[in-house]
């Protein structure tokens, strides 16, 4: 979350706090909003309810994806292996449909179009400079450089899909982190 948006979170935060607080205290109860009794909200542990970690790892994980991709885009016009061109496409394939999943799950959540984990220096991240940097080298020195950015994306990928599903909430989130897991373990075990 940038300043703003963070500042605000807080702000509603605490005036529904507040809010609640003053309801319960003063013995009149309330009725809900018409809308709010047609509608129940989800439930802790339901579908459509998200938690801090499932936020949080539905953005990081965009972030990752959406990093990554331009880096896979130079494998035909600059690698050599065609096993490292072949396995560039199949995980440009791959990458695209995970992030149509978390982008479906991120509108959901409502999160802000802002994503605050983009261009973030972590372990696994693809940086706009690496991508740069990439488009100059050729041949096995490329391959090289692909393949050791694949296995810290996927390794940083495992650990953080490991901490959804230890203290995620929402089920369809934690189903793809457990998707995740399997498949970029996988992937590690090909690279080698």
């Amino acid at each position: 979350m940038n300043r703003h948006s963070s500042l605000a979170f807080v702000t509603a935060w605490a005036l529904t706090a507040a809010l609640g607080t003053a309801a319960c205290g003063s013995g009149d109860t309330p009725a809900p909003p018409a809308s709010a009794a047609a509608t129940p909200a989800p439930s802790a542990g339901g579908v459509g309810f998200f938690g801090g970690t499932d936020l949080a790892w539905i953005e990081i994980n965009i972030a990752m994806d959406e990093e990554l991709l331009p880096l896979l885009a130079l494998a035909p016009a600059n690698g050599s292996s065609p096993q490292v061109k072949a396995l560039a496409a199949e995980l440009t394939t791959f990458h695209q449909d995970e992030l149509s999943q978390l982008r479906a799950l991120h509108d959901e959540a409502k999160l802000p179009s802002e994503n605050p984990h983009k261009g973030m220096p972590m372990p696994g991240m693809v940086t706009p400079e690496q991508v740069t940097a990439a488009a100059q080298v050729r041949g096995t020195a490329f391959d090289k450089l692909l393949t050791e950015a694949l296995k810290a994306h996927f390794e940083q990928g495992v650990s953080l899909a490991g901490s959804e599903g230890k203290a995620g909430l929402e089920p369809r989130t934690k189903e793809l982190a457990v998707k995740v897991i399997s498949t970029r373990q996988k992937y590690l075990e090909d690279l080698g």
